[in-house]
């Protein structure tokens, strides 16, 4: 039978290698190691960055990072060339800016700018659009300017044709008063002085369809309407006879707070004036005579574009046009330089429909749905709330109804347009870089120019030797 058990030789020996075991491994402890070679890119260490780490950051980190660097480049990007366009445009028109007035006893050339509170919104949205896109152009140019501008439908309607009406009284009757006192004492005081109206093309500026619209309108009441305003019919005598009991008692009533509300009538602003009615409809076109007076040809117009749209669901068309400002920076800055350089042509009548009517009518599909209510629709909607329509007769609407146009007066419309060697020039104008950069771009530019003049003016460049006589 084997021995099991080891020999003494062999457990003794087992012992003494155990023992000496720490000492072994505290001796190769204390041994000098290699030097470890260091991670990183070297070129990285000797500027004192540190090392770029080993892993990207997590999907999460990456889709946020890629999407706020994207939309923050596609927005520097866009504002650069909104302003590239729109100062392009403007040192177009600058040359204008410098040239002597015809005639010293002449009044300088003067533009008409129409403005009128879009569909569903207020009219500083539009003054906005102006201020923004059209005046920069009109202001490097030099031209004056006048607005004529509306808050509610109708009024630019009302102004266009009353100013054609009262052109036409100093023809028809001239021993009327159309003037206000104001503007008559002007007048005269020009007259004495021997100032004479600017003599030549003139010019309408018209933002938006709905404005346009009510232009179009106002062309077609002033000169193919009445010089006299409608007769409008009378209020029931039965209501007034009923309505004379209760005015004595109310009268009664505010006798008693009448010196309390004394001082808030006082500061009180005076109520606008009423909205002209219209003195003719669309269909008394055809049946109108042209007046002698009429001009062949009428002051050029044009239209420019206004897009505007309102509610939650057209958020992402906002923001659509938010990253394509520069586009209609450049189409607008086009258009009002061609105003400024006063070249008119017809309208092109290649279609049987004039494109007087069709102007600009994309944008009538952003408008909001109440403006294209009936007014039996807003009679119900009225009721149901509860409100009371106001007195009279009702409103025309102009926005929601398609244009109607008499050859006879659309036919007398002309339009600006941009000339060959204006868009020749455009091309060849450069805007300076520091003109359109942002505030960092700019804060830096101005550090280094501060620094410049610091060292005495002289610009810093590399010691790269006299290189002009060097061989090919």
């Amino acid at each position: 039978m084997a021995d099991t058990k080891p020999p003494a030789d062999s457990a003794g020996a087992a012992s003494n290698a155990a023992k000496s075991t720490p000492s072994a491994a505290a001796a190769a402890d204390a041994a000098p190691k290699p030097p470890t070679k260091p991670s990183g890119n070297p070129a990285l260490r000797m500027m004192g960055i540190p090392n770029l780490p080993k892993k990207l950051p997590s999907r999460n980190w990456m889709i946020f990072w890629a999407l706020t660097s994207g939309l923050s480049a596609a927005i520097i990007y866009d504002k650069r060339e909104k302003k590239r366009a729109t100062a392009k445009w403007a040192r177009v028109v600058a040359p204008l800016a410098d040239q002597p007035l015809r005639n010293p006893n002449e009044l300088p050339r003067k533009i008409t700018v129409f403005l009128e509170s879009p569909p569903g919104d207020g009219l500083r949205i539009a003054q906005d659009h102006f201020i923004e896109y059209v005046r920069p152009v009109l202001a490097a140019s030099g031209l004056d300017w006048e607005f004529v501008q509306g808050r509610q439908q109708g009024d630019v309607r009302a102004a266009v044709a009353e100013k054609i009406r009262r052109s036409r009284k100093e023809v028809e009757r001239p021993d009327e008063e159309v003037l206000a006192t104001n503007d008559k004492a002007i007048l005269e005081s020009r007259q004495r002085s021997g100032i004479r109206e600017y003599d030549g093309i003139k010019g309408d500026l018209v933002l938006g369809r709905h404005t346009w619209k009510e232009y179009i309108r106002g062309l077609h009441e002033g000169w193919l309407g009445p010089l006299d305003p409608p007769v409008l019919p009378e209020p029931p005598k039965a209501l007034e006879a009923d309505a004379a009991p209760q005015e004595a008692k109310d009268g009664a009533d505010s006798a008693k707070e009448e010196p309390a509300k004394q001082e808030e009538a006082d500061e009180k602003k005076p109520d606008r004036p009423p909205q002209p009615p219209s003195y003719n409809s669309t269909a008394d076109y055809s049946s109108a005579s042209l007046p002698h007076q009429i001009p062949a040809e009428f002051n050029p117009s044009t239209p420019i574009e206004f897009p505007h749209v309102l509610g939650f669901s057209a958020t992402w068309t906002r923001f659509m046009w938010f990253l394509n400002r520069r586009k209609l920076a450049d189409s607008t800055g086009r258009e009002v330089a061609a105003i400024c350089f006063a070249a008119a042509r017809d309208w092109d009548n290649g279609s049987e429909e004039y494109p007087q009517t069709k102007a600009l009518e994309k944008e009538e599909k952003y408008w909001p749905k109440s403006v294209f209510k009936t007014a039996e629709e807003e009679k119900k909607e009225a009721e149901k709330n509860g409100e009371e329509l106001p007195a009279g007769p009702p409103k025309e609407k102009i926005w929601p109804v398609p244009v109607v146009a008499d050859p006879r007066i659309v036919s007398r419309m002309r339009r600006f347009e941009l000339l060959p060697e204006h868009e020749q020039l455009a091309k060849e104008v450069v805007v300076p870089e520091a003109e359109i950069e942002g505030w960092i771009k700019g804060s830096l530019r101005q550090l280094y120019g501060w620094g410049v003049e610091q060292i005495g003016g002289k610009k810093w460049s590399p010691n790269v030797g006299d290189i002009s006589n060097e061989s090919d």
